[in-house]
């Protein structure tokens, strides 16, 4: 692969990591949920409300990421420069403080958050999510949710997790692989500090590629049989038919991580709610400042990606 779609990748997290960006002003958002298995589980956030504003977006985080992710912060500025409300939040365990971890298709998080009490005097609801976040939002949109859920964009997402899984395990996406595990062992050791957790925490170091983690942490702790079992179960590939409100998938050609080979086969024939594009340039989560997305008449080189997808989730009835 060239060198300049890790460079879109790897650019924008040194550049945060030197230079965080500021995201506007948002007060901490908290609620606990009961999960069936584990009992009472808190979620957090950060939560901005714009005066005047009917329509709030719930923007969600990839694997391994946080509310204050580079592309999170992004989001935020987007959202707020579209004049919406804006809800980032930490799907459970990611502020390091929770009592479980999540899955791919764990949407009881994004339920929830949707009937919070921040959320509830507005008119239309918005999803966003950023690659594994991206492919929760997708699995959202095939559940009955929310009648106020208008749309749901995800950038970057796997759609098929066993044939991500291969490309994320493989020998030239170490850097990324190590980074993401790196991120996963320090939530679970967390949570292994205040709960009984299914791997023991000192053996966390045998954990070198995200089929183990997925075969030794998340299938035991959510009832899949195997890492196999949770993918057949848990990707959104075989149910995007089932898509109940529009949605927007945006991948880049080039993305190191997820690459256009472990998306394009399930998008061979696109259901009427699945709106697909896909960008010439750009790495993972990262984008060439102004690139037209082609996502309608609002679209331009003036916007960047993220508020060219807001555009798109606004115009959707």
């Amino acid at each position: 692969m060239p060198l300049l779609p890790h460079l879109w990748t790897i650019t924008p997290r040194l550049r945060h990591a030197m230079r965080p960006q500021v995201p506007p002003e948002a007060r901490p958002w908290t609620m606990t949920i009961e999960d069936p298995r584990i009992g009472p589980v808190r979620l957090s956030g950060r939560w901005r409300e714009l005066q005047g504003s009917d329509e709030a977006v719930v923007v969600v985080h990839g694997l391994g990421g946080c509310t204050e992710s580079h592309y999170m912060l992004r989001a935020a500025l987007a959202v707020e420069e579209a004049g919406l409300s804006c809800l980032r939040i930490n799907l459970r365990g990611c502020d390091r403080q929770g009592e479980d971890f999540y899955h791919a298709a764990l949407t009881a998080d994004l339920h929830a958050a949707l009937a919070s009490e921040e959320l509830r005097q507005y008119r239309r609801l918005y999803v966003l999510g950023y690659s594994l976040g991206g492919h929760m939002a997708l699995r959202l949109a095939t559940e009955e949710a929310d009648p106020r859920l208008a749309a749901a964009a995800a950038l970057c997402a796997p759609l098929d997790l066993a044939r991500s899984q291969v490309e994320i395990d493989s020998q030239g996406l170490g850097v990324y692989r190590r980074y993401m595990l790196g991120n996963l062992k320090k939530i679970y050791a967390g949570i292994a500090a205040r709960r009984p957790v299914p791997f023991p925490v000192e053996r966390l170091g045998e954990i070198r590629f995200i089929r183990e983690w997925d075969e030794w942490i998340v299938a035991p702790r959510h009832g899949f049989a195997s890492a196999d079992d949770y993918y057949a179960r848990a990707s959104v590939a075989p149910r995007l038919p089932d898509l109940r409100v529009p949605s927007l998938l945006v991948n880049a050609e080039s993305d190191p991580m997820v690459p256009a080979r472990s998306v394009r086969p399930v998008l061979e024939n696109p259901p009427p709610h699945l709106h697909v594009r896909w960008l010439p340039r750009g790495g993972h989560v990262a984008f060439p400042r102004r690139m037209n997305a082609e996502l309608g008449e609002e679209a331009g080189e003036d916007l960047g990606v993220d508020s060219q997808v807001l555009g798109w989730l606004r115009r959707q009835d």
